[in-house]
């Protein structure tokens, strides 16, 4: 058997317990990854028109709240750039919108949604620039 030294026990049995915590483990991850098997990605990336303005981003972020109730969707995060700062690392735009749908089907009754709708007539006049990416599990 291999002996571990004290701060290397200490260490890796800390990271699992953190790990376990945020529901990290390697049983979670493939569960959630299984989950998102055969689902579609919509992610949207928002440049706002005055993008200094902390009221047009609480704006566009209460739109995309209100945005979560349409019915298709089956889970969303509404993110902003974090504080990582890499050469590869894209952070100009203001705000993020990752959907994720059981399906392509799905996707499309979401574009034409009502609440969809309503959101972008309240909220189109917040950014100048918007970009999307969607995505299907790679065969």
């Amino acid at each position: 058997m291999d002996t571990q030294s004290r701060r290397e026990f200490i260490s890796s049995t800390g990271k699992l317990t953190i790990m376990s915590g945020l529901g990290l483990g390697a049983a979670s991850l493939e569960e959630e990854t299984a989950q998102l098997r055969n689902k579609f990605i919509h992610h949207v990336f928002f440049w706002l028109k005055n993008p200094d303005s902390q009221e047009d981003k609480q704006k566009l972020i209460a739109g995309l709240q209100r945005l979560t109730k349409a019915k298709t969707i089956e889970s969303a995060h509404i993110g902003v750039p974090a504080a990582t700062n890499r050469e590869v690392i894209e952070r100009s735009y203001q705000v993020s919108w990752l959907l994720v749908f059981k399906n392509d089907a799905d996707q499309e009754v979401y574009q034409s949604d009502p609440i969809h709708l309503k959101f972008i007539e309240e909220c189109s006049m917040l950014w100048e620039k918007v970009v999307v990416y969607d995505s299907v599990q790679a065969k």
